[in-house]
């Protein structure tokens, strides 16, 4: 089973979320490995040049999608990851804190609040997605299994784009450590590829763990 279709059923898996489980100090994407384990899974992702950008669009990694009763993967990842967060009977949150660990910021309302993935979309098709399945795609995109997801200020993720660590690195330099950990693991899990500048400021920011 290759390591796309083993995350894949992971996900399904995992599909029924239970939001009351995670206390505040547990909010946090889940699965971020050691850095001796994130080390040790850098140096087996394969080495190349980005592939192209044709044929990209957002609309081929359909999100958000529904995880549990009317909640949806962005719903989801709010309540995970924000504080005394309250939800109306539609899911969407209407009250509560989220911390921001790119940049350090606190925020009260939702609004504020984007739902990042760590490796973009549009970074993971250069990278080996544009030969996946629409179904893997979705999942790759909604993926809670794995440190894929996480609740950031909306223009702090507006700023990275689709960018790697090779051109952008989370404001809070203390989080690379974190960053790069949950960077390298969901290229791992997922099986797609580094560039070697990509590598290079990976291996950097591991080292700062």
């Amino acid at each position: 089973m290759s390591k796309v279709n083993r995350a894949l059923g992971v996900l399904v898996a995992t599909a029924a979320l239970t939001f009351g489980s995670v206390s505040p100090a547990l909010a946090t994407p889940p699965n971020i490995p050691t850095a001796a384990t994130a080390k040790s899974e850098l140096a087996g992702l394969t080495v190349r040049a980005d592939g192209s950008m044709t044929g990209y669009s957002r609309d081929k990694f359909p999100h958000w999608t529904t995880q549990s009763g009317t909640c949806n993967t962005r719903e989801a990842v709010l309540k995970r990851d924000g504080t005394n967060v309250v939800t109306d009977s539609s899911c969407a949150a209407t009250s509560g804190r989220w911390y921001s660990p790119y940049d350090g910021a606190t925020w009260t309302a939702a609004s504020d609040v984007d739902i990042d993935h760590i490796v973009p979309l549009a970074a993971a098709w250069r990278s080996g997605a544009a030969s996946w399945t629409t179904a893997q795609r979705q999942a790759f995109a909604n993926d809670m299994s794995g440190p894929q997801l996480i609740a950031v200020t909306d223009n702090v993720n507006q700023a990275k784009g689709d960018q790697t660590p090779a051109t952008w690195k989370p404001p809070l330099s203390s989080y690379w450590c974190t960053y790069a950990k949950m960077w390298v693991h969901t290229k791992y899990r997922w099986n797609l590829s580094v560039n070697s500048a990509e590598k290079t400021e990976l291996t950097g920011m591991l080292g700062r763990c």
